[in-house]
């Protein structure tokens, strides 16, 4: 390893304690509490000089040091929070006065032993009897920076470029405990939904990410090759054909959580791989799926949150339900004043549009002429949770018709913030109308077109056994992470998003 001039003063030491006998990478550590659970267990002792003396030990990073005469005053950090320590020379004696000098720097993992006690301000604080180096930081974490600005300080944080924050992730969570922060909101919004889909009754599955055939939604895959069997294999862009497979097979009330990967731009909402959840409920139809999510997503904010109103994007939004609800047609007749019924074709369509002013291209077919129109106008305008449901037959391959009108299929997106966050429909389950669905997508989009879904035999050929009427629904977690912690872009409710490759100078 090449080392910075900073980095080999702290390499030095590691030689210094080698030669002194002491080891700068321990293999065991004995915390007996955590920061949070030592002052706890401190703030609940009984008052007086009768009580108990609470010895506790601590491990986590040193954060701050400073040495005043003949004491040392320094800050222990864990994942839960910091605590103060407190040494005595006079106690400790001169050659751990020495040695801490020669050894310690803000950064290193370290033991902290000792018992509770409070300084003249009232801190709680560890009066340390026994201090032992758990692993010697080498890199210097980053520092805060001081700006005068018109007189003024202004203090920057600790880690503040986006980039260099997303490529060092550890080095964020380290310095940025707001980010931390973030990462156990995810992981209660995940523990939520289950919560709230095992409690009704739904069993959690797992469903191959190798996939001979991707379908299940309009994207591109990522394309990989299996050597031994010499076979083109796709990862996965959806769960959705395997679960319905698995209402087939008579579980009536599936999920899943895990990634989908899908070879589209990147966005402040999209990234490559990302976490998506999807369940099927046999029996249920589109209006039942909606009520459904409504419930779950209240149940989330209340775990998650305490409350069902957040900010996000400089909006207060309220998830109390029931969402309000709009049809897509009266919708564009709104928002547009186009009556997509009144434009049966994609050129009479393409028309209308252009006499609105509405600027697309003339060869795009006359779903993704809809679907721009619901991108551009409707869209960026739900900040308040809505459903926008009854879309065309065109952008909907695996949604049922409504019986009065088979160009019109029962499904719904839910808004959120002015970003789509969900997508549900009454599942198609007539393996013929299916199987005319897909050649009408093979027909009418060119090759490599994301909504050209591709013909799946097997898919069929489990639907010949029969399907019960059911409802699937999809949600991307990231943008309901993204939601309840006020992010703006997905990067920041993802450990490891992924990045460009950098360049050299």
């Amino acid at each position: 390893m090449k080392f910075s001039e900073l980095q080999q003063i702290r390499a030095d030491k590691i030689k210094y304690m080698v030669e002194h006998g002491l080891n700068p990478y321990p293999t065991t550590a004995s915390p007996t509490h955590t920061t949070v659970s030592a002052l706890t267990e401190f703030n609940a002792l009984p008052a007086g000089e009768d009580a108990a003396p609470l010895e506790v030990c601590l491990a986590g990073r040193l954060r701050s040091l400073r040495v005043m005469g003949k004491l040392i005053f320094a800050h222990l950090e864990d994942s839960y929070g910091r605590m103060q320590l407190f040494f005595r020379i006079n106690e400790l004696g001169q050659d751990f006065i020495t040695n801490f000098r020669e050894i310690y720097d803000i950064g290193d993992f370290v033991e902290a032993r000792g018992v509770m006690m409070r300084t003249k301000t009232g801190e709680a604080t560890v009066h340390v009897h026994e201090f032992r180096m758990l692993s010697k930081s080498i890199t210097p974490l980053p520092a805060a920076k001081d700006e005068v600005v018109e007189g003024e300080t202004i203090r920057h944080t600790v880690l503040s470029d986006p980039e260099t924050r997303y490529r060092q992730r550890y080095a964020d969570l380290i310095v940025n405990p707001e980010v931390r922060e973030v990462f156990r909101k995810r992981a209660k919004t995940v523990k939520a939904l289950r919560t709230f889909l095992d409690d009704h009754q739904f069993l959690e599955v797992e469903t191959p990410i190798l996939q001979p055939i991707y379908g299940g939604a309009a994207a591109q895959p990522f394309v990989t090759h299996h050597n031994q069997l010499k076979q083109d294999l796709f990862l996965r862009i959806s769960f959705e054909l395997y679960l319905k497979r698995l209402i087939v097979g008579m579980m009536d009330r599936v999920y899943e959580i895990g990634r989908d990967f899908r070879n589209e731009g990147v966005s402040y909402k999209h990234n490559p791989e990302f976490t998506q959840l999807e369940f099927y409920m046999a029996y249920a139809d589109y209006h039942q799926i909606m009520e459904f999510t409504e419930q779950m997503l209240a149940f989330v904010c209340d775990e998650v949150l305490g409350t069902r109103k957040f900010m996000f994007d400089g909006n207060e939004i309220s998830m109390e339900i029931p969402w309000k609800r709009v049809e897509l047609r009266q919708g564009l007749i709104d928002a547009v004043g186009i009556d997509i019924d009144a434009f049966p074709t994609k050129e009479t369509l393409y028309q209308a549009m252009q006499a609105k002013g509405i600027s697309v291209s003339p060869t795009l077919p006359r779903g993704k002429l809809i679907d721009s129109m619901i991108g551009d106008f409707l869209e960026p305008n739900f900040i308040q949770p809505t459903f926008l449901y009854d879309y065309p037959r065109e952008i909907s391959p695996l949604a049922k018709s409504k019986p009065e009108n088979d160009q019109v299929v029962e499904r719904f997106e839910g808004f959120v913030g002015g970003m789509e966050l969900c997508n549900a429909f009454s599942e198609l389950n007539d393996p013929q109308d299916q199987e005319d669905r897909f050649t009408e997508m093979g027909r009418d989009y060119a090759d490599g077109d994301d909504e050209q879904h591709p013909m799946d035999e097997d898919y069929l050929q489990a639907l010949s056994y029969g399907m019960p009427p059911t409802g699937g629904f999809g949600m991307g977690v990231d943008r309901l992470v993204m939601l309840l912690t006020n992010q703006a872009t997905i990067r920041e409710v993802l450990l490891f998003p992924h990045l460009r490759e950098r360049q050299n100078p």
